[in-house]
């Protein structure tokens, strides 16, 4: 039995669903305490990387693989939690785009004023995709990079972007903003969010059992309305 809270850190684009599961988790074992604390990926795995004091990390399966092969998560303690796709919004009232298909969603770029993205792993894949377009240059032009933690939604709610790109999950519960909806299929920018037991936990076994919890079949409906899939 655990005797201080496991300490689990994660990225912002699974704060919300891993509160849920964690308050879920701990109506089933209250005599386990999780201590969450949700940051930007990037922070997040600097901090594990650096030796901070953690039992458990949830970010996204790269990340996650990196920290293992770096000897910061322990061999073979990856669990895959929840897949995660890519929707885009503007602000509320605003003029809603065509984002029906990649010839759409590539206009509607082109035409908006500001654009941004996630720093976190679906911002590099969209860079890249704004690369095979041939239009890079252009959008960094009018790119508007999100603070550490802050969420992309939130600045297109402020009008300080016309045209944002997040996960639907970091999206759908934000006020101020219309969702156009997720990205088309041919384009779409899947995210795999995974945990792993840290290697300095002084409590590995209820660690693992902690990331199992998170990856198990009966969390399928919180994860469904988060905007997210089971893994």
């Amino acid at each position: 039995m655990p005797t201080a809270p496991l300490a689990l850190i994660s990225s912002m684009a699974t704060r919300k669903l891993l509160t849920e599961l964690v308050d879920s988790h701990q109506r089933q074992h209250p005599g386990v305490a999780v201590a969450l604390e949700s940051v930007g990926g990037v922070d997040a795995a600097r901090r594990v990387a650096a030796g901070e004091a953690f039992d458990a990390v949830a970010l996204g399966s790269d990340a996650i693989d990196q920290l293992i092969a770096d000897g910061h998560l322990l061999p073979g303690s990856r669990v895959d939690i929840v897949r995660s796709g890519v929707a885009v919004a503007v602000r509320a009232g605003a003029p809603h785009p065509d984002i029906g298909s990649e010839a759409a969603v590539q206009a509607a770029v082109l035409a908006a004023p500001t654009v941004s993205y996630s720093t976190g792993p679906s911002g590099v894949a969209l860079a890249r995709l704004f690369q095979r377009w041939g239009i890079a240059d252009a959008v960094q032009a009018k790119l508007v990079v999100p603070p550490p933690g802050t969420p992309v939604g939130a600045l297109v709610a402020r009008g300080e972007v016309a045209l944002g790109f997040q996960q639907l999950s970091e999206l759908m519960h934000l006020p101020g903003i219309d969702v156009l909806g997720p990205l088309p299929e041919a384009i779409q920018i899947t995210t795999i969010f995974a945990g792993g037991v840290a290697a300095a936990s002084k409590q590995p076994e209820a660690a693992r059992a902690l990331l199992a919890f998170l990856a198990a079949p009966e969390t399928a409906a919180i994860k469904q309305a988060n905007g997210m899939a089971p893994a």
